[in-house]
């Protein structure tokens, strides 16, 4: 039996790569940083003519039907480019909230409207995960109170998807001047995310599922594998550089890489990294079609996955020597991004504990 990505799913992704290989190369990324350009919608574009935005919602809504197992090879390419494209909220978990509303009429009408541009969805689970002092949210008779932190890919975004006292609601951001949602930017080490913190005050609302219990475990897992899989990207990409850079830099009349030292600590990362592709694969093979390991593979996954890319991130740099600290190489925004993606959705420690109990091995 053969353990991999099918034919069609390869495809997948050297179509993603082909694109973000001529669309998202670093110096795209600098020039969008520096200079503000609208590198964002561009890429956007380029990922809606390959369909990717809806890839996740059913056939019978006018999606593609995928699974999140294709989620995470395109999420992989975003990662490997640090593509700068609001696509893990807006689009893929965005997906499975639409999917979740079952017979619910409304649910074309949304697609129909996002594929249009009418409306961009941000997503906030940071209350769920573990919210910060003076976070939480309240819902009382259609009014939303409270804050929600690290909304992720707000920016640009009409609508926010919260979960709330077990439904799943939708926030418009309608009017800039509207005091009843007040937005704050929050930066954070990587800037090619996007996140803000919001506060609301008896904000109106529209509740999507009325019962989304059921469904909070799926969506959170569903996150936690797609940034396991960004990371994976960006971690695969910092250990290419790596190689090339040592077989490439000469000291003492010989390329680095012909040191020992060097040769080990390379293949130290990649004898880590490589386990780690099959483990996001079966995490996103598992959301379709093995439910039941679900809970416990992503969060061994995003555990797994932050620990051996911070370690990467940190050897691949080291391979570097001082050029890896400068802004020439740009090796620091893979190595943010992996920073970055290390907390969204859990820490290593909470995520391997939450696994931890799920197994019986711990009593907190």
């Amino acid at each position: 039996m053969y353990f991999g990505l099918s034919e069609d799913q390869r495809l997948l992704q050297d179509a993603v790569q082909r694109y973000l290989e001529v669309n998202s190369e670093l110096g795209a990324i600098r020039d969008y940083l520096e200079n503000d350009h609208p590198l964002p919608d561009k890429l956007t574009s380029g990922l809606h003519e390959l369909g990717l935005p809806f890839m996740m919602v059913s056939e019978a809504r006018g999606g593609l039907g995928m699974g999140l197992l294709e989620a995470c090879v395109v999420q992989q390419m975003l990662g490997f480019y640090i593509s700068p494209v609001a696509f893990t909220a807006r689009y893929a978990l965005a997906s499975i909230v639409l999917n979740a509303m079952e017979d619910d009429m409304r649910a074309g009408e949304l697609v129909a409207a996002m594929d249009k541009g009418e409306i961009k969805f941000a997503m906030g689970l940071t209350e769920v995960t573990g919210g910060r002092e003076h976070s939480g949210l309240s819902l009382a008779n259609g009014k939303l109170s409270g804050r929600a932190s690290f909304v992720l890919e707000y920016s640009g975004a009409t609508h926010i998807l919260l979960p709330v006292d077990g439904k799943l609601i939708c926030v418009a951001i309608t009017d800039a001047e509207d005091k009843r949602v007040t937005s704050t930017p929050l930066k954070t080490i990587d800037r090619t995310r996007d996140f803000a913190m919001l506060d609301f005050d008896a904000a109106d609302t529209e509740c999507l599922v009325e019962d989304f219990s059921p469904h909070l475990e799926r969506l959170l897992a569903a996150g936690r594998v797609l940034i396991s899989a960004d990371t994976m990207g960006a971690a695969e990409h910092m250990l290419h550089k790596a190689v090339a850079y040592s077989m490439e830099r000469e000291q003492f009349g010989r390329a680095i890489g012909s040191f020992q030292a060097v040769k080990h600590l390379c293949a130290e990362m990649a004898a880590k990294l490589e386990p780690c592709r099959s483990l996001v694969w079966y995490a996103g093979h598992s959301f379709d079609s093995v439910p039941e390991e679900l809970a416990l593979v992503s969060r061994l996954a995003k555990s797994r996955l932050s620990e051996v890319g911070t370690e990467v991130a940190r050897g691949t740099t080291e391979v570097h020597g001082g050029m890896g600290f400068t802004d020439l190489l740009g090796l620091h925004y893979w190595f943010k991004r992996i920073g970055a993606n290390r907390q969204i959705f859990g820490g290593p420690v909470i995520v391997r504990e939450e696994a931890a109990k799920l197994q019986g091995w711990s009593r907190g």
